[in-house]
């Protein structure tokens, strides 16, 4: 004696409320035989009554994403009971601003270094910027410089010959 039950299994919500799968059920187009945890989870959050008056209440074209709704919501219930997705949201969006802060600074840095590696323009002669005259091996001057004749630059020294600590300034 075979039962159309066997050709016909009941669907996850029928099988976990022990009842019968009528051909009406409201829950077997959205939850599948082979998903039975997937209506454990929406019926232990938001209860089966609740669910079957929700769609009932929901057109049919919109039904199947208010059960991915309520699945995806009852998963996240489960692993945190106090914020659910909001929490996994929240936690997302945070994500988002560290990596967005990472890229702007990322990008920041490459603009630094495309910056550095483009040709410098030239510079006026090194004795007009920097008010002396220049002389072969910084003999005469006495701005404490030298002259490196392998290049033709001045390289004025860090301080002055008669001020150590830099300043340039005459006082006391």
């Amino acid at each position: 004696m075979a039962s159309s039950s066997y050709s016909n299994p009941p669907c996850a919500a029928c099988k976990c409320l022990r009842r019968k799968c009528m051909p009406d059920c409201i829950f077997a187009p959205y939850f599948p035989p082979e998903e039975p945890q997937k209506f454990i989870n929406v019926h232990k959050i938001f209860g089966a009554s609740n669910v079957s008056k929700l769609l009932n209440d929901v057109p049919p074209h919109q039904r199947e994403d208010a059960v991915n709704s309520l699945a995806y919501e009852a998963e996240a219930r489960m692993k945190d009971p106090v914020y659910g997705c909001v929490g996994a949201i929240s936690v997302l969006q945070r994500q988002v601003m560290r990596l967005q802060k990472e890229l702007d600074a990322t990008n920041a840095d490459i603009i630094r270094y495309a910056y550095n590696e483009m040709p410098q323009p030239p510079q006026p002669p090194a004795a007009s910027q920097y008010g002396g005259r220049r002389t072969a091996a910084g003999h005469g001057s006495s701005g404490g410089g030298s002259f490196d004749q392998n290049s033709g630059f001045y390289y004025p020294s860090q301080w002055n010959n008669n001020d150590p600590s830099g300043d340039n300034e005459s006082g006391s």
